[in-house]
């Protein structure tokens, strides 16, 4: 059995929405100083949908594979439904990691939830109840 699944290899190969928002509505950073990954999630965000997400990620081919997926599961949705968004999910549609690579998907979480919170910090009135 392969150690990386076909979806996290060509995640890793062919990474989708990399790249900076300049005017993100929401930015996120996030890092594990353990294994020192780093990720910035930014959003833009219309109408309570995210219009955009895009991506830089310093760390392993899992982290970025994860950053990648993450994005393609919260594009185009209402930030309500990204707000729902577990690492367990990402994880998922990766078709599985190694558990001793879990810890990317939840870097992946994180870093949107970060994005959500900026984007509510400067948005106080439309945050949810």
């Amino acid at each position: 059995m392969a150690l990386y699944s076909e979806k996290v290899m060509d995640h890793f190969r062919n990474p989708r929405n990399v790249g900076v928002i300049e005017e993100a509505d929401g930015v996120g950073e996030v890092g594990n100083a353990k294994c020192g990954d780093i990720m910035m999630m930014y959003l833009m965000i219309e109408n309570d949908v995210i219009v955009d997400v895009k991506f830089e990620t310093f760390g392993c081919g899992s982290a970025i594979a994860s950053s990648s997926m993450a994005t393609e599961l919260i594009k185009g949705k209402p930030v309500a439904e990204a707000m729902r968004l577990t690492n367990k999910a990402v994880a998922e549609a990766l078709d599985g990691l190694p558990d001793y690579k879990m810890h990317c998907s939840v870097l992946a979480e994180e870093a949107i939830q970060a994005a959500l919170t900026d984007y509510y910090h400067k948005n106080p009135g439309k945050r949810p109840d």
